[in-house]
């Protein structure tokens, strides 16, 4: 589920600055799409699609009309004189950035970290012997060697219980259709067993090694002999691989009576004697979990209703269970291993007035970030005392939670204005120790101010807004402004740094982030507000966030911009049909936009729990409601918008963004561009190389910058 942007665009005389953008849009020949309509019927009620023709990727005509698109698309971007100088201010602000890594896990006593430090195309493996200086790195697998083209990445990796092997699963060109490669942690020599199919982008994927490390158990898709082409990236389920032997001679584990749209996520305890199996019911938010003993036995821990969320494994011999059920925010329950009755947790942190967003147990408590709304504070609960609040940035977000000897916890810590770092805490010191896993930016953010506001939405409901801005900037309607928002999932929109964001904000920028209902900023309740049949109210929330910056001054409809992607793209595309005269330009990635097709393909299917079915007549009624791309009128003056998608997406299917273009295009009565940016060698955004991610990102702030006709003199001579 990645995110995407709307951006609002003014044209130089309103701006009152001087060397511009050109006002207006660069003249495009227009691109003339066949209709041919399609009549589909839901509950007795006749939908009629004209541009179902453009769903077949593979039809030459398709193919056509996407290429014409992109040319369209480049020879606007073409026609921009400032757009090479901006994109050598991108790629030198990311270039100047020194490292960023991401811990994974401690085994064997080497800690398995990411590294990434442009201009690299893909994160790297490494292995550290401690985080604090120097921080001797070993490289255990690079992806960048590995192909030297930038297209492969790590979906994700898994090292053993002694830490002497590692599992990587490697996909091409952003695909996410993994394959499983081993590694040895000290020689870097890849072992010849490679498993393919163990990770599609619609249930993910997964691994964990057994107590000796001589075998894997894995998440498994069905293989063509098995079921329908249809089912072939459904039903998931846990197999067992000896190194050494053939897949063919894999063992089943677990899975058959699983969910069709199951999502499996595997982990095992440090000493690898338990196995916790994760299955989630789609993407809806509700999770079963299943416990595998030394024995080989398999034990039903929680069902989907028990509103169990999360379970860790704790030093004592114990699980440690993130419950939603009768406390909407979350409690952390304690299940000792030797008595698996879920009914006999106890309860060992209560509800709070923030979420219980993500925890570890320790040698004598308990770690918890609690989350007030996208920022987050972090908390030590002692097992025996009160408890004690961990010093971190303000206004941030605390995540990555590790405690790997005693009481040690290992955290990241980022806020809007700081980049990331690691840090170390344990009872008794009064400020986090830094490591030396800490990224460090040229970017300054001194002058920006972060204000947190409320908008009211259409319920009354208030809706939190955090907009940076220049300090003594003045609320005189004159800013171009960037509203970004989300709203789906459960997932909460934190304080995160962005180094790029300092030529928005020299620009006399201002940049807003939205915690909408459909989030999990405030719980459960929260998200629940904002999916199913309730979906809407994320519309309404980011409306009446639109709607706050307009009346609060910080920017007006003739300055306004609006961003979102995947999910995003969604409410992107909702607000762009519901109230087109509050912003001039939107930019919607990877969007959804059929809410009546989307179910067709396989990861819609996964969604289903998340958004409803057109199957279930009460929930067909809201999806048409508010579908985007059922809701284009003619005669409209839309704002200018951007599609960018890549070819490779298995979340969104890249038909959503053709078949909007094709629609916005004909219906539109304004002059502003409708433009559709198809990327061969990209899918939803994870795994995309650094060349296309700045390639894009280019495009987006070229596309905001032409269209709101900020200065753009800066970059014309670089």
């Amino acid at each position: 589920m990645h995110l995407s942007h709307f951006l609002r665009v003014v044209f130089p005389a309103v701006l009152g600055i001087g060397l511009a953008a050109a006002a207006g849009s660069p003249s495009l020949p227009n691109i003339s799409t066949a209709r041919e309509p399609v009549t589909n019927s839901y509950h007795g009620v006749a939908v009629v699609d004209d541009y179902q023709w453009l769903e077949d990727a593979a039809s030459p005509a398709v193919r056509d009309w996407t290429r014409r698109q992109n040319e369209r698309t480049r020879d606007y971007f073409e026609r921009l004189e400032f757009r090479d100088g901006l994109e050598q201010e991108l790629s030198e602000l990311i270039a100047d950035e020194s490292a960023s890594y991401g811990l994974d896990d401690c085994r064997g006593g080497n800690i398995f970290a990411t590294r990434f430090k442009p201009p690299a195309q893909q994160p790297v493996l490494v292995r550290l012997k401690s985080v604090f200086p120097p921080a001797l790195r070993k490289v255990v697998f690079d992806p960048n060697a590995w192909n030297t083209n930038g297209a492969t990445a790590m979906d994700w990796s898994v090292p053993s219980a002694d830490g002497r092997r590692v599992a990587i699963c490697l996909s091409e060109n952003g695909s996410e259709n993994g394959v499983l490669h081993f590694f040895e942690t000290e020689t870097g020599r890849a072992l010849p067993d490679i498993i393919p199919g163990v990770q599609y982008p619609t249930g993910g994927g997964s691994a964990a090694w057994s107590a000796d490390g001589t075998g894997i158990f894995y998440t498994r898709y069905p293989h063509a002999d098995e079921r329908p082409e249809a089912d072939q990236r459904f039903f998931q389920q846990i197999w067992f691989h000896k190194l050494g032997t053939p897949v063919s001679a894999d063992t089943y584990e677990l899975g058959r009576d699983f969910p069709r749209i199951a999502e499996i996520a595997l982990v095992a305890s440090e000493d690898g004697q338990w196995l916790l199996a994760s299955v989630a019911n789609g993407d809806g938010g509700d999770y079963a979990h299943f416990l595998r003993a030394a024995s080989g036995a398999w034990h039903q821990l929680t069902r989907f209703e028990d509103g169990i969320k999360a379970i860790k494994f704790g030093p004592d011999a114990a699980l440690y269970l993130l419950s939603k059920n009768n406390a909407p925010r979350g409690k952390i329950l304690r299940l000792p291993l030797t008595n698996l009755d879920l009914k006999q947790a106890s309860v060992l942190v209560p509800e709070v007035r923030g979420v219980l967003d993500e925890y570890v147990p320790a040698a004598s408590g308990l770690y918890v970030a609690v989350m007030e709304g996208g920022p987050s504070r972090l908390w030590f609960y002692p097992n025996h005392g009160k408890p004690v609040e961990v010093p971190v940035l303000p206004v941030s977000s605390v995540g990555g939670l590790h405690c790997w000897h005693g009481d040690e916890l290992y955290f990241s810590n980022t806020s809007y204005l700081v980049p990331p770092g690691w840090y170390e805490w344990q009872p008794g010191m009064r400020q986090p120790r830094a490591t030396a896993l800490q990224m460090a930016s040229t970017a300054n953010f001194d002058d920006i101010e972060v204000v947190r506001e409320f908008a009211t939405s259409k319920d009354g409901t208030k809706i939190p807004l955090s907009i940076l801005h220049k300090k003594g900037l003045p609320l005189d309607g004159k800013n171009p402004a960037v509203l970004y928002g989300y709203g789906g999932y459960g997932v909460s929109l934190t304080p995160a740094f962005n180094s790029t964001r300092r030529i928005w904000f020299d620009a006399g920028g201002v940049y807003a982030i939205a915690n909408l209902r459909g989030g999990g900023e405030f719980g459960e309740d929260w998200h629940r507000a904002g999916n199913l049949t309730r979906k809407q109210n994320v519309f309404d929330d980011f409306i009446a966030c639109a709607e706050h910056l307009i009346q609060r001054k910080y920017t007006s409809p003739a300055k306004l911009a609006v961003m979102g992607g995947s999910n995003g793209g969604l409410l992107m595309g909702a607000f762009l049909t519901q109230r087109p005269e509050l912003a001039r330009a939107v930019v919607s990635r990877v969007g959804i936009y059929d809410m009546l097709r989307v179910e067709l393909d396989p990861n819609g299917a996964f969604n289903t729990t998340e958004f409803g079915s057109v199957q279930d007549e009460a929930q067909f009624k809201a999806l048409q409601a508010y579908s985007p791309y059922h809701h284009v009128l003619e005669g409209v003056g839309y704002p200018a918008v951007l599609f960018p998608c890549g070819e490779t997406d298995g979340r969104v299917n890249p038909a959503h963004s053709r078949k909007m273009t094709a629609r916005l295009q004909a219906a539109t009565s304004s002059d502003r561009p409708i433009l559709l940016r198809t990327t061969a060698t990209a899918g939803h955004g994870m795994g995309s190389s650094l060349k296309v991610r700045v390639a894009e990102q280019t495009d987006i702030y070229a596309f905001l910058f032409q269209e709101l006709g900020v200065d753009t003199s800066v970059w014309l001579f670089k």
